[in-house]
């Protein structure tokens, strides 16, 4: 993707708008993510013969405000000018209800609300009432007070901040014995009810949209309906308000959080505009839904070579390698971020996450105290703090600032999973239940946190629950191999062996899949493996419950497979005829490793190997293969692991040989 000069004037100006308006109607976050976009397009160079005051004038839109294209709200406006300041000034000062009051007094609220509630009552022995006659509606309303858009945005937005403060306040302190986060914003029925009124008395006869709508109502909707748990009526709505204004980002994040699968993503992309912010958010709604792969890459290449320093575009860059857990690149773009813009803090407590994975101490302690010197009292900060303490094993202080992050923001989706982990490590279960359950109320993709409750019901040794909450988290990441261990390791306590052989074959397919290439995973229902790298653990477990249910040959093949591991095989001819899974998807769906922790030359001796020869070792003397048995014993002996049972081992073989007439063994391996 490219632009010429006239397209790139055009997405200035645009951006130029979006910050204008967004600001006009303190839609903050919206207007700094598109000012920071508009700053991050290369400036054009300017020749030496234009001045400086043309370049100003002929190039830039007026940074004051930006009049409605239509007459009738520019009159309104206009009219309301003075009014809108006022509103404003208190909106900047945090003073919500009096904000709303300039334009809403609460007496109109109230008669609105009583009115509408009357009307959607049905009249005694009427039967039904029609509610989807557009003549009944308007009629027999309240009528709304004549503003602008604008004005009635920014005193229901006011009301509905109100209603979020005061829920704040109205909360127990965070996970404390009453915090039970059923806690709801009471404004939203109000809203909600002015919000119909209005689309009432607009509606066109088409009955979809409301006559001269700019769409920033529409968004304030889908935002009510949201949190009213509406949410296929709240996307609707909130796709009507992108086709209106596409650059209000707040419209397309809320629209990101309504979106819990791939499958809705790609349901949804055929209604949404056609444009660039439009591309922007399927990169960053797959982003969300851990989605990796060359299309994903080179689309944002594409973005990048548009907004070159965008933080934004940057941040989701570095986040495609977190996500494929390419850690060292991860960690080097997210530098480069933090030497850009040394004073952000969006999405650090993402890079606080990788370094701590990374036990890369000191770059943590660096921006632990960072963020503390930029402003200690943001909920990324908080984060931060809490991870480096987690490193420091000062789990109790890490929950402290865990919380504080939570008493900042109670929707911090890292701070409630992060305080989830630090709860098991004190083996605290139910806090940790709890942490991890609230943390799936705010991000219901949040795989950790599935993951989390999966783990915790183990440790209660709760099989069936860990499982319902394991098969979750794989769902979400479905080419996760931990997922899918998790689930076979669960199938096995709970004596499904050959469902839980079905789990960890899918585990191998995961682990090997980015090594193989992408024609692994779509070859066929079953294929070859040979020089695929894979997890000596999950084969020994495979092997270990085949042998439970009896069915000692794949046992056999599969500790072989194991102990082949060690020099990056997969044993002998039985690796090519042994199918990993009969479910194999077509394409990649999901971030894994593309380099499974092992190099060309094997895992080398571990614990799993050699309790696979051990095995091997017992099995060859059932057969009565003692040369076999003899030699794995010795190897055993020099791997230096479970030698004890080795040299017995050795001494049964001699003694067994000895009587059945066969001569001294060779004490070469």
């Amino acid at each position: 993707m490219s632009l010429n000069n006239r397209e790139k004037s055009q997405l200035r100006s645009a951006l130029q708008e979006a910050v204008i308006r967004c600001s006009e109607r303190c839609l903050y976050q919206s207007s700094k993510w598109a000012a920071e976009l508009l700053n991050a397009i290369p400036e054009p160079e300017a020749s030496p013969d234009d001045s400086q005051l043309s370049d100003t004038t002929t190039g830039y839109a007026s940074t004051i405000f930006v009049p409605s294209v239509d007459p009738g709200e520019a009159a309104l406006e206009a009219k309301e000018f003075n009014k809108y300041l006022l509103a404003k000034s208190l909106f900047d000062c945090r003073e919500f209800d009096r904000c709303a009051a300039v334009f809403l007094p609460d007496s109109i609220l109230a008669s609105i609300v009583t009115s509408k509630e009357s009307n959607n009552t049905t009249p005694k022995g009427k039967g039904k009432a029609k509610v989807t006659g557009v003549s009944s509606r308007v009629s027999s309303g309240y009528a709304l007070p004549h503003l602008s858009q604008r004005s009635l945005f920014l005193a229901l937005y006011a009301k509905y901040l109100s209603g979020e403060k005061c829920k704040d306040e109205d909360a127990e302190m965070v996970m404390g014995p009453q915090d039970l986060g059923n806690c709801l914003n009471k404004q939203l029925r109000t809203i909600s009810r002015v919000l119909e009124t209005w689309f009432d008395q607009r509606r066109i006869d088409d009955g979809e949209n409301a006559e001269g709508s700019q769409g920033w109502l529409e968004y304030l909707y889908g935002m009510v309906l949201s949190k009213e748990k509406n949410e296929e009526l709240a996307l609707n709505w909130l796709i009507r308000s992108v086709h209106l204004f596409p650059m209000n980002w707040g419209c397309w994040l809320e629209m990101t959080s309504l979106i819990e699968r791939v499958e809705d993503l790609n349901r949804i992309m055929p209604r949404l505009p056609q444009n660039i912010v439009s591309f922007i958010f399927h990169i960053h709604a797959s982003l969300e839904l851990y989605q990796r792969g060359p299309n994903l890459a080179n689309s944002l290449d594409q973005l990048l070579h548009i907004f070159p320093t965008s933080s934004f575009l940057l941040t989701c860059d570095a986040l495609i390698s977190y996500h494929t857990k390419d850690l060292v690149t991860a960690e080097q773009r997210f530098s480069r971020i933090l030497s850009l813009h040394p004073h952000r803090l969006d999405s650090l407590d993402d890079y606080s996450n990788l370094l701590y994975v990374m036990n890369a101490r000191p770059k943590l302690a660096f921006l632990a105290h960072l963020c503390s010197s930029v402003d200690k009292f943001r909920p990324e900060s908080c984060v931060v703090i809490g991870n480096y303490y987690s490193l420091l094993s000062l789990h109790e202080k890490a929950v402290q600032y865990f919380r504080r992050a939570l008493m900042l923001d109670r929707s911090c989706l890292s701070a409630w999973t992060l305080m989830g982990h630090e709860y098991v490590e004190l083996k605290n279960t139910h806090a940790a239940i709890e942490s991890y359950r609230r943390a799936v109320d705010v991000n219901r993709r949040d795989y950790r946190a599935w993951y989390g409750l999966g783990q915790t019901y183990e440790v209660l040794e709760m099989h069936t629950y860990a499982l319902w909450y394991y098969k979750k988290a794989a769902g979400l990441r479905p080419w996760d191999g931990k997922m899918w261990m998790a689930v076979g390791s669960c199938l096995q306590h709970m004596n499904r062996n050959q469902d839980g052989i079905k789990a960890l074959k899918r585990a191998l397919l995961a682990e090997t899949y980015y090594e193989t290439g992408s024609s692994f995973g779509s070859g066929g229902l079953s294929g070859s493996i040979r020089g695929a790298h894979m997890d000596p653990e999950i084969l020994l477990q495979i092997a270990t419950m085949y042998d439970t249910i009896g069915e000692e040959e794949d046992a056999k093949a599969y500790m072989e497979m194991c102990m082949a591991q060690e020099d990056g095989g997969v044993g002998d001819s039985q690796g090519d005829n042994i199918a990993i899974h009969n479910d194999s998807p077509g394409e990649a769906s999901d971030d894994d490793n593309g380099n499974g922790g092992r190099g060309e030359g094997g895992t080398g001796v571990t614990a799993a190997t050699s309790r696979a020869r051990m095995w091997l070792a017992r099995h060859a003397m059932r057969t009565e293969d003692y040369g076999t048995a003899n030699r794995l014993a010795n190897e055993l002996c020099q791997d230096g692991v479970e030698v004890e049972e080795a040299k017995a081992l050795i001494r049964e073989v001699r003694s067994r040989m000895k009587a059945n007439g066969l001569g001294e063994p060779s004490s070469e391996g």
